[in-house]
Parts: C-alpha cells; sequence; structure tokens
C-alpha cells in the first residue's frame, strides 16, 4: 500500500479521499489556488501545496505543477478524483513517466472512451447494446441529413468528444435539421475544439441506469449493482438513487454483465461507470463509460457496504479486488441529493459568496454529508459551486425517500441561494415517490418544481418582528451602553400607554409596517388591521415563537442587515428597512448624499450626473429581498454623480449619490 498520495482537485472529493486514506493509514498532500488558501481540503490535508492562480487552468489543470508538488512531497500516487485531469489520458501517460501511479484506468483504457463515436465501435465489437445510429468517420452535412433521415426522426445530434450535454441536440423533423446541426457543431466546437457529430436514434422517456464496475490487475472484474440518474437538469444528475429501482433480477444482472464486458473490452483497471438508456420495454443500450469515480458514487457504498475510495487505492496498488461478483450484496436503498449554491429562479446561476451560516442534519448509519466547506467558507466563482452531497439509505425506497425529504427540511445554509427547495419539490413529488421516472422528469413536472412554499405571512412576520426586537434588546445590553437611559428601553417606553415598537419589514417582496405592543405576558402583533398574540425569543441562531398558541421553533441566520428564518417547511427571508436622515447643516454645506436603507442592488439611474432636480424627483433605484426601492432627491438641488453603478451590490447606509443641495436663499 502506498505511503503518502497526492490528491490532484479540490472540494467535496478532496475530502472524501481524504478521509478515506486516513482511516488506512496514508498520508495526503493537498494542492491549492490562490481561492482556495482556507478551503476545508487544505486544512484537513497533512500538506499542502500551493500550484498556482484561482483560475483552473493556471492551477488545478497544470499538469507540471501538479507533478512537481508529487515529486517534492515524495508522494507515490495521485488521485485525480472527478472533473480536471481525471479522465485526461495525457496526464495519465505522464505520471506513468514521471514513476507515480495513477489512481485510475490507463491512458489507453481512457483514450479509448474519450471518444463516443471510437466508444460505440469498441463496444459494438463487444457485443455490448447499441442505441442504432451513425458514428461514421464522414462529417459531411450532406451524409450526417442522409443518415438521419434514414433512420428516422426524432434523432439525437451529440458531440462526439462532447460530455455534460455540451454539442446535443434533439431533433424532430428533417425540416429542423440544418439548424439544429449548425447550433450543435458551433457548441461543440466552442467546449471542445472539436465540431465531429455522431447520431442516435432518439429513445422516448429514457431512463439514465449506469452500472458502476471495478476491475483488477489480476483478470477479475465485479459490477456493484446499478444507479438511476433520470432526475436531471439540461443534462445534469440533479438526484441519483441506488438500486434502480423496478429492475427486474434478470435486467439487473444483463446490465451489469455488459458492463463488465464494456470494462474488459479496453483492458480496464479500477473504478469505472458504464451508462446506459433503458426504454419503457426493458431494453438498453449503451451511451458511454466513465473511466473514473463518479460524483454519485456514495449511494453505491450504502447499499454494499464497500468503501470504493479504498477499493480504488488498494487496486492501484496492485492487490487483487476485495470480493468476488457472488460475494456482493445489495442492502436497502439509498438516495443522493446534490446541494449547490446555485439560485434556482434565475436559471441556476451559480450563486458565489461566504457561507455565513450552515447547520446540517445529524449523521447516522441512514444519513451520510459528503462535503468540502464549513461555516465561513466561499463560494467561489472559479469552481463548480457544489456545497454538499446528502446521502440516505432505508430498508425500503420509500424510506429513503422520506428520510431525503427529512434531510433536506434540516440542511440550512444561508449566503449563497442553494437548491435546496428545488430538491426537497422533488423528493416530495408524487411522480418520484412512485417511480415515474425519466430524463425529462424535470421539464414534465416543472411547474410544480418550481413552487414556493404556502407563505404564512402572519407566522412569517411575527417571526421578524420578535427577530429584530430581540436584536434591538441585545444591543441595548451591550457593554458601553447605559442600560438604565430611557433612550435605550428597547419595549418602545411611552407615557401613560403600552410599551410599543415598531419595524418596516421587507419579505415576500413586499414592505409591511408591523408594530409590537408590550402586554405584559405577551406581545400583541398590530399588521394591517389584524391582531395576534406573540410570545417567544431568539436565543442565539434558535427562534422560538408562538403565535396565537401555535408554536415554531426555526433557525436564525444574519447577513449584511438580510436576515433568514429556516422552518420545517421552508425558509424566508427579511429585512428591516431603515429611514435616511438628512443632516440639514450637511445639505447646506454641499455634502449630503443619499444612504441606502438597506443592503441590495443598484438597478437604475434615473438621471444624469449634472442634473438639476426638484424635492422629490426620483434618483435612483436599487432592489433587496426582490423588492425595488426608488430613492428621491430630498429637496430641490444637484445630481453631481453617482458612487456605484447598476448591478452593483451596496450596503445598508452606504453613499450612493454625490447631491447638491440648492442654497437657501
Amino acid at each position: 500500500m502506498f505511503n503518502r498520495i497526492l490528491i490532484a482537485n479540490r472540494g467535496e472529493i478532496a475530502c472524501r479521499v481524504i478521509h478515506t486514506a486516513r482511516a488506512l493509514g496514508i498520508r495526503t498532500v493537498a494542492v491549492y489556488s490562490d481561492a482556495d488558501r482556507n478551503a476545508l481540503h487544505v486544512q484537513l490535508a497533512d500538506q499542502a501545496v500551493h500550484i498556482g492562480e484561482s483560475a483552473a487552468t493556471l492551477s488545478y489543470l497544470d499538469q507540471d505543477k501538479i507533478l512537481k508538488a508529487a515529486q517534492e512531497t515524495s508522494s507515490e500516487a495521485i488521485h485525480p478524483g472527478y472533473g480536471f485531469l481525471s479522465e485526461n489520458a495525457a496526464f495519465a501517460r505522464a505520471c506513468d513517466a514521471a514513476g507515480i501511479a495513477f489512481i485510475g484506468p490507463s491512458a489507453s483504457a481512457i483514450e479509448s472512451m474519450g471518444s463516443k463515436s471510437r466508444a460505440k465501435s469498441i463496444m459494438g465489437k463487444a457485443g455490448v447494446p447499441l442505441i442504432p445510429g451513425y458514428h461514421g468517420d464522414d462529417q459531411s452535412d450532406e451524409i450526417l441529413r442522409r443518415e438521419a433521415d434514414a433512420m428516422g426522426y426524432p434523432v439525437l445530434l451529440k458531440a462526439t468528444a462532447g460530455g455534460g450535454g455540451k454539442g446535443m441536440r434533439a431533433v424532430h423533423s428533417s425540416g429542423e435539421f440544418t439548424e439544429a446541426l449548425t447550433a450543435a457543431r458551433r457548441e461543440s466546437s466552442a467546449s471542445f475544439g472539436d465540431d465531429r457529430m455522431l447520431i442516435e436514434k432518439l429513445i422516448q422517456r429514457p431512463r439514465h441506469v449506469e452500472v458502476q464496475v471495478f476491475c483488477d490487475g489480476h483478470s477479475n472484474g465485479v459490477y456493484l449493482a446499478e444507479r438511476d440518474c433520470s432526475i436531471q437538469r439540461r443534462h445534469q444528475k440533479v438526484i441519483e438513487e441506488a438500486p434502480a429501482p423496478g429492475l427486474s433480477e434478470d435486467l439487473r444482472r444483463a446490465m451489469g454483465e455488459a458492463a463488465v464486458d464494456a470494462a474488459r473490452a479496453i483492458d480496464y483497471l479500477g473504478a469505472g461507470t458504464v451508462e446506459f438508456l433503458l426504454d419503457a420495454s426493458g431494453q438498453f443500450f449503451f451511451m458511454e463509460m466513465n473511466t473514473r469515480l463518479q460524483v454519485e458514487h456514495p449511494v453505491t457504498e450504502m447499499i454494499t457496504g464497500q468503501d470504493l475510495v479504498e477499493w480504488q487505492l488498494r487496486v492501484a496498488a496492485g492487490d487483487p479486488l476485495p470480493l468476488s461478483q457472488s460475494d456482493i450484496r445489495i442492502d436497502g436503498h439509498a438516495m443522493e441529493a446534490r446541494i449547490y449554491a446555485e439560485d434556482t429562479e434565475q436559471g441556476f446561476l451559480p450563486s458565489t459568496g461566504v457561507i455565513n451560516y450552515l447547520r446540517l442534519p445529524p449523521e447516522g448509519p441512514s444519513l451520510r454529508i459528503d462535503t468540502g466547506v464549513i461555516e465561513g467558507s466561499e463560494i467561489s466563482p472559479y469552481y463548480d459551486p457544489m456545497i454538499a452531497k446528502l446521502i440516505v439509505h432505508g430498508d425500503t425506497r420509500e424510506e429513503a425517500r422520506r428520510r431525503l425529504t427529512s434531510a433536506l427540511s434540516a440542511f440550512r445554509v444561508a449566503g449563497p441561494a442553494s437548491n435546496i427547495a428545488f430538491l426537497y419539490n422533488i423528493a416530495s413529488l408524487p411522480a418520484f415517490a412512485h417511480c415515474d421516472l425519466d430524463t425529462h422528469f424535470i421539464e414534465r413536472h416543472n411547474e410544480d418544481l418550481f413552487r414556493a412554499p404556502p407563505a404564512q405571512k402572519n407566522r412569517d412576520l411575527a417571526a421578524a418582528a420578535l427577530s429584530l426586537l430581540s436584536l434591538r434588546q441585545k444591543a441595548n445590553q451591550s457593554p458601553g451602553n447605559d442600560r438604565f437611559s430611557p433612550w435605550a428601553d428597547s419595549r418602545g417606553w411611552r407615557m401613560n400607554t403600552p410599551h410599543s415598537q415598531r419595524f418596516d419589514v421587507l419579505c415576500h417582496g413586499e414592505e409591511y409596517l408591523v408594530e409590537l405592543v408590550d402586554r405584559g405576558e405577551y406581545l400583541e402583533l398590530l399588521l394591517d388591521d389584524e391582531t395576534a398574540t406573540i410570545r417567544g425569543n431568539l436565543q442565539d441562531d434558535v427562534l422560538m415563537l408562538e403565535l396565537d398558541g401555535h408554536r415554531y421553533r426555526g433557525s436564525f441566520a444574519r447577513e449584511d442587515g438580510e436576515y433568514t428564518v429556516f422552518w420545517d417547511d421552508g425558509a424566508f427571508h427579511f429585512a428591516e428597512k431603515q429611514l435616511t436622515v438628512l443632516d440639514s447643516s450637511a445639505a447646506a454645506a454641499g455634502d449630503s448624499d443619499f444612504g441606502a436603507p438597506m443592503h441590495g442592488t443598484v438597478v437604475a439611474l434615473l438621471v444624469e450626473p449634472g442634473t438639476d432636480v426638484s424635492a422629490g424627483d426620483p434618483v435612483v433605484v436599487i432592489e433587496a429581498m426582490k423588492m425595488e426601492q426608488t430613492l428621491r432627491a430630498p429637496s430641490p438641488g444637484k445630481v453631481k454623480g453617482f458612487r456605484f453603478n447598476p448591478g452593483d451590490l451596496v450596503d445598508r447606509g452606504a453613499s450612493l449619490v454625490d447631491f447638491e443641495a440648492e442654497s437657501a436663499q
């Protein structure tokens, strides 16, 4: 076994490899870029080496720097994880030339599966079922159209060097072909530097089922069941499960044996995944082979009780496979949800920033969390925005599904936006519960999956007001404040009337004026024409609320003047709008400016610099909590300039406008 390995990756998978290596007594070396200087994988490793700037091309994809780091640290092997250099044949070959073991297959095996057309040719000769299609060398538009017309529509255009859905187009008629081919070629060329295409018959409502295979250097090969990865968004997997539901034992065995045949056809070594499309009749067709460990490998580990990273390390060190095919057992059902920092309401755009609040459901035999972040970690714009993988196990699929929904409701993160609510909607959808699965599941259920949880306005506003009141009380009790001063009385002291406090709250896309009246044993909530009785408190990050006799427990997070409350049935965000008070003496001196009433984004500048304005004229618009706020001129004067541009983030109280008030006559 190796004494020291270098992990040529980052984030969750680097941490995952470190945990297994440590359990085996193997020392680990991490590599890191500028952006990852304080990353979790760097903290966990026994040793870490800086390899360059934040951009992946200047760090994690720089083969020379990684090999140099391995040599300088006397690392005997390199684990590539997934992504980056994991399926790079040139890197595998360079490791071999440097006398460093590459924990993965040979360069020739990687090359065999790197081209979709070559892979299909090899698989066809090995007897692995293929989707009818054209994989030829003649790439003229005329030949491609003729082949598509001959096999009949719909067909699927795919880049031969592709992956991740890039360079892929469905074509439903001959009239669509030319436009689709041009677009697919353009995208393939931009993504892979190669515009060659293959054509396949498009399978209607297919399932994506993949088989985990393992081969050693002693002529042994096994499959460790299969995974259903049909829940996809733009060909990217979202939720995976194992075993695939609804497969007969005969079909499971046939797919597994075909997958092992595929691996043996290229003299495979280590962990690999053979991906199939499964149609409604139970026929399966080879799609591609990933010559690395998959993101979703934990679901296989959960149902087999095996550590696949340990298997990788042992096989790479020359050991035989730990188990034969007859020794592998399937126990129960497992599901994995990929939790990403992405804004589901903005087309799943990556969301960057510091994770300022992170609370995870407790791990145990039935719940596992693989992550590369902790509270305070930053999701940078340079890499995949994964926060964590949430993996659950149950004796049955339904038990696993229920554990998944429960764990998602308890997984709480604030800072960057996340896809947790979207994942919860998938797992709780009846169609998912009833195994009505195919690769277009998300598109078919789009309306249900993007629904927001029903807003409970009174509950949420009561929670917001109670939280803000608690924060005021704590601020007034801080050292240096005179707690006996009537001006510091957070109860809202009034002569001959009950104490009360008012809050201007931005919540659920609207602005509300909420008042809390101190009635002694309880607080009275005044909202519009409604009243309610509330009790409760905020202790650290735990919010306890009783509203008209109904009790709720939530988690509370704060960031730059904005707040999030997490309930079991979802989360809501709110902010307190602050009034900007202009100093008349400063205005007279010509130094007055506009202060942002809340943390937000500049949306629009409504006048040109140098414009004379009257009192009340709109000048600048900012957006926060999905609400736009227009800041107006407080008096006649001149807008000399702006300190921010549209799209800029601003803190509450930030000066937005250089404004010169008109001199009093």
